[in-house]
Formats: structure tokens, sequence, C-alpha cells
């Protein structure tokens, strides 16, 4: 732990992980503010339309992971990553201009065109924040360095989640603008990382539909390949569906207001965090997936923790229904069942975050050094085209009515595929 720790004085590891903690944050702060703007000051259709609304968020921004990440793979491979990073970073900041309109604004269209950009923005960046990391680190870093990674990025979530959640909409309006200049500033800071001087020259196929499927067929027909992209594309779309729950359920299963459905979100990050230090922990610095079909199982545990609480919520006595007096974090504290919603919560993160590390671990070391970034822009195809399918349908559940409680049962026997699947993986590799 120690030898990993002092990665973070270093140049070749500190600049990358600033600028990807900040554009973890930005995300969640922008989603946060919006989301929250929606759900309890412009939307007042009830459940379902608020369900739907958070669904369809989740939608747009992942979207372009599915349609752009060949591209997105084949360029970072191809060029500079760290050229393309200072790129996207410029980018993000004239697309937080027109984010922060349209919260000034209440104009969900505009926030929409946002959050789209934004997932654009992320589809160029994703591929590199992992990519990178075998060029400036040596192998025995590698895991270390994956794991501060997926922890900073679930602790950005975390704090850009906490703080799009409780700042006023004017405030939020000029903070993602400013997160975004702050992230262009350190990604001048990261090293060069050039192709490798023996890679084989790669002409880009900038057509999107054709090199999707090109980039996903040659990297999933290595077996412990697909089946690491296949297990981790279940537990991005759980994440998915949990997300755009958390809002709506909050609302209106639980009574709380905007402080709890924070804390939600928040309690999930940390969770994932602390998940990924202790599966690195107990690893030791070792590449393997034995120890993720455990991990997913107790996930799915948690998950019907959850499911038979929400379903047996009862409020306290005259606990208030008017969206002006709903319940406050603390208040949500003193009932009784909110401690248990929460420690559900809370192992479902921890179990996730130490199933999914060693997998995105796995699939930067399994290739070479030329490839990374394509594999990793594969792996984000299939997460994004998994993660939107669960979107879509968690919004077409609740447009028929399902409620938030038993759409969890889904969830749980997603974890048990997973397991299935990573158990697999183990014995083919391990």
């Amino acid at each position: 732990m120690q030898s990993a720790m002092r990665l973070l004085t270093k140049r070749r590891f500190l600049p990358l992980f600033v600028t990807q903690f900040l554009n973890a944050f930005n995300d969640n702060f922008f989603k946060m503010a919006m989301v929250v703007l929606a759900t309890y000051t412009i939307l007042q259709g009830g459940e379902q339309e608020e369900a739907y609304y958070n669904a369809l968020a989740g939608a747009i921004f992942i979207l372009p992971f599915f349609i752009l990440s060949a591209v997105s793979g084949q360029i970072a491979d191809s060029m500079d990553k760290t050229r393309i990073i200072r790129w996207v970073k410029s980018a993000e900041i004239a697309i937080m201009l027109v984010g922060a309109a349209g919260i000034l604004i209440h104009s969900i269209p505009l926030m929409f065109v946002a959050l789209f950009a934004m997932g654009v923005h992320s589809t160029f960046f994703g591929p590199i924040k992992y990519g990178i990391l075998p060029q400036h680190l040596r192998q025995d870093e590698v895991l270390g360095g994956t794991g501060f990674v997926e922890a900073g990025t679930y602790i950005a979530i975390l704090t850009g989640t906490i703080v799009g959640g409780i700042l006023p909409a004017e405030w939020a309006a000029a903070g993602v603008v400013m997160v975004a200049i702050a992230g262009r500033i350190t990604a001048q800071f990261v090293p060069p990382a050039p192709p490798e001087p023996d890679a084989p020259p790669l002409n880009v196929d900038w057509n999107i539909f054709r090199s999707s499927w090109r980039l996903v067929n040659s990297t999933m027909h290595v077996p412990r390949l697909f089946l690491a992209i296949i297990a981790i594309s279940f537990f991005w779309a759980i994440g998915a569906v949990l997300a755009a729950q958390f809002p709506p359920m909050v609302k209106n299963a639980l009574s709380g207001d905007r402080t709890v459905a924070t804390l939600f979100t928040a309690i999930f990050s940390v969770g994932v965090a602390i998940g990924s230090i202790i599966i690195n922990r107990i690893l030791k610095g070792t590449v393997s997936a034995k120890y993720a079909p455990g991990s997913v199982l107790a996930m799915g545990v948690f998950v019907l923790i959850l499911w038979w609480v929400v379903k047996g919520w009862v409020p306290v006595p005259d606990t208030p229904t008017d969206a002006d007096q709903l319940l406050d974090w603390w208040e949500f504290l003193m009932v009784r069942q909110g401690d248990y919603i929460l420690a559900a919560l809370l192992g479902i993160s921890v179990t996730g975050g130490m199933f999914v590390v060693p997998l995105y671990a796995f699939l930067t070391t399994t290739v070479g050094k030329s490839e990374t970034a394509r594999t990793i822009a594969a792996n984000n195809i299939v997460n994004s085209g998994a993660m939107v399918a669960g979107a879509l349908l968690y919004a077409g559940l609740a447009a028929m009515g399902v409620s938030i409680a038993d759409t969890l049962f889904l969830i749980a026997a997603a974890c048990l595929v997973s397991a299935w699947i990573s158990w697999k993986l183990h014995l083919a590799c391990d």
C-alpha cells in the first residue's frame, strides 16, 4: 500500500489522477444539480414522470460511449494520449457554459444537450485514463494505479454529488464552469504519452458503426477479454438502474428531500472507493479475478436487503408528504429503517468496488500497451450498451407502473449472472 501511495508524489501519475478526478467530479456535479433541479423543482408529474426522466438522463449521458468509443479508442492509440486529454478538457469549458445556461433558465432540453456533450467528452477521455497507465507505470504499479484511479473516481463522484445536490442552482451553474477550467490547467502537467515506437501504424476508421463492430469483434473473440467485459457490463448496468432509482425512490417511496437523495448517492460512491482499496490490499498487487464471484454474490444479497426494507418501509407517524415538507437527511436517519437502507447501500457499493476493480486491471494488463486504449474502448461500447439498455428497461418498467422496489429483483438476478461469468473468468485465467 505504501508503494502504491508513493504514486501520488510522482508527476507520471499525480497530474493524470487530479485531471480525471476533476473530470468525474464535474460530470456528477452537473448531473446531480440537473437531476435535483428537475426532480424537486421543474417536474410535477409524480413518481412515474420522475423515474422516466432520471432513466432518460442516464441513457442520454451514456449513449455517446456506445456510438463513439471505437473512434475514441483508435484515436487514443494512434497519437499522443496527453494531447487528446488537453483537447477534451478545453472542450469541457464550452460544454459547461451551455449546461450552466440550462440550469439558470430551468431549461431541460438545454441541460440534456450539455449532458449529451459531456458524454461525448467523457467518451474520448475514458479510454485514456486507464490506457495511459501502462505507459507511465511499471507492471507492479498498474493494479495500484488502477485502484487509485477507480477509488479517486468514486470519491470525485461522492464530492461532486454532494456539492451538486446541496448548492443552489445559481452557484452550481458557476461552479461547473470553474471546475472545467481547473481541469484544463491540471491537464497541462500530464507527461507525454506517444504511441509505442514499434507499434504498427493505425488508420482511424471514422465510420462509427463499422469501427464499433470491428473493434468489439476483434476484442470479444478473446475468451478472457469477453468474460471480463461482459462481467463489467453487468455491473455498470446495475449501477445505471440504481443511479436512476435514487431520486424518485427517495422522494416518493421514502418521503425524503434532496439531501437524502444526495446522501444515498454519496454513500454509494464512498462504498465503491472503499471496496477498490480493500481488494487492492487483499490481492497485494496481483491481477486476479478469484474474489470477483463472491463479491458480486454478496452484492446481490445486499440488493435483496435493500428491496426488503424499501418494500416494507413504514414512515414514522405524521411523516409529511408535501414536497416542501419531506424528511431531510437528519430526520431520515432518525427513522429506524433509514439505518438499514444506508447499511444495504454501503454493502452494495463496497462489494461492487471489490468486484469491478480487478477486472479493469485485467483488461489493461492482458493486451499489449499499444492496444490498451482500444481494449478499454471496446469495453466501454459493451458497458454503455448494457447501461443504456438497463436505463431504458427501467424507464419502460416505470412507465408501466412497476414500483421502484420491485425492480430491485432484476438487479439481484443480474448479480447472479455476473457471478457466474466472473467465475468462468477465474477458471480461465487464475
